[in-house]
Formats: C-alpha cells, sequence, structure tokens
C-alpha cells in the first residue's frame, strides 16, 4: 500500500467519526499503520490543508483526531447552527468544574467547602452532561461519592489531556487556605471559559444535543 493511500485512510477516518479517533484505533482498523506512522500522517494533512487553504483542520483532543473548521469561518457557522448551538455553562458550573479539574477526584462535599454553597444540583447536572463521572468513593466517613473529569469534558474544552490546561500557580495553596479567601481562583474559571468559548466557535460538529 503505497503512502498516498494511507493518508486518504487516515483522512476518511477521521472524517467519517463522530467522536475524536485516536491513533491506536485507526491502527487496530489498518494493520500496516501505527502511532508514529498516524501522527505524521496527520501532520502530513494539516500541512496540505493549509497550503491548500482549506476551511478545516485536524486537532487532536480528548486522546483522539478530529476534524475542526478554522475560527475565520465562525460568523456563517453561527448563522448554519442559530438556535440549536448548545447552551453555555453557568458560572456556577464552571466553578464547580474548575474545582474538579485541578483537584479531582473529591467529594461534593469537598466541592461544597470550597464554594461555600451546596454543588449538588451543579454537579448533578455536570454528570447530565458528561462532563464529570463518578470516579470512585472516599475512604473517609460515609464513603461518599469522588467525582472527576471525563472524556466529553477534554473534547468539550478542546484539549487533549487535562496536563494540557495552564495550571494556576501555587492552586494547591489557594485553594488549601479557602477560608482566607473569598472564592476560587478566577484564573482557573477564565481558562475553562477561554476553552469552552474557542471550542464553541471552531467544532466542525453540531452540539445541540450536549
Amino acid at each position: 500500500m503505497d503512502h498516498a493511500f494511507q493518508k486518504q485512510i487516515v483522512e476518511a477516518l477521521i472524517f467519517a467519526s463522530d467522536v475524536p479517533i485516536s491513533a491506536k484505533k485507526i491502527a487496530d482498523l489498518e494493520e500496516e499503520l501505527d502511532s508514529r506512522k498516524i501522527k505524521k500522517i496527520v501532520e502530513e494533512l494539516n500541512s496540505d490543508y493549509q497550503k491548500s487553504k482549506r476551511a478545516f483542520f485536524i486537532v487532536n483532543v480528548a486522546g483522539g483526531f478530529q476534524l475542526n473548521t478554522r475560527k475565520d469561518f465562525t460568523p456563517w457557522l453561527k448563522k448554519l447552527f442559530k438556535g440549536r448551538l448548545r447552551t453555555r455553562l453557568s458560572q456556577a458550573s464552571l466553578e464547580s468544574l474548575a474545582i474538579i479539574t485541578f483537584k479531582q477526584p473529591l467529594s461534593r462535599v469537598e466541592v461544597d467547602a470550597i464554594r461555600g454553597v451546596n454543588s449538588g444540583g451543579v454537579i448533578k447536572n455536570l454528570l447530565e452532561r458528561n462532563l464529570v463521572c463518578i470516579a470512585g468513593r472516599s475512604e473517609g466517613p460515609g464513603k461518599p461519592l469522588l467525582y472527576g473529569t471525563t472524556k466529553e469534558f477534554l473534547r468539550y474544552f478542546g484539549i487533549n489531556d487535562i496536563a494540557d490546561l495552564p495550571k494556576p500557580k501555587e492552586i494547591d495553596e489557594i485553594m488549601g487556605k479557602l477560608d482566607q479567601e473569598e472564592g476560587i481562583s478566577e484564573s482557573i474559571i477564565e481558562t475553562l471559559t477561554e476553552t469552552e468559548s474557542f471550542e464553541d466557535e471552531s467544532n466542525h460538529k453540531d452540539d445541540s444535543a450536549q
């Protein structure tokens, strides 16, 4: 099989997949490809798209590859999906999600303690949207449920791994002294808000069902 046809296979699989498709999954579907070759092909495809001024490109998100439209075309995409774009997360949801993101796994009681209010309804909403999941149980009294983020969280915010988020300096110290603070670090919320905005504008899929 020649290299040009291998590129077409990778491109077709990424295009057809309705979720980010991993290099491992592609390699499982075509035995002549491995992760190294696939990553090189993706780089070549993006170079081809850039040279030919295509309206889309391939991103590495949530542990896989996905086609995204370029931000230049946001105005037309908004018109196309008018009334169908997903609802943005509320400030309370962003606060709770930021805490879970950087302190996971942790319990609802711990989230409540950091926010200073009951977060039960907010966490329920995040669970329904598949942005957080039950990550186990604490060994503490009552063995409360622990929460962590999901692959959908990564896809929603357009990031490949939690480590890709710019972690605020001394976040552990900040959150460890919240009895002296008025709220959680604003920089955490700003980070999630910025990535949410970027994902809304650039994702080529219709996320109205999310």
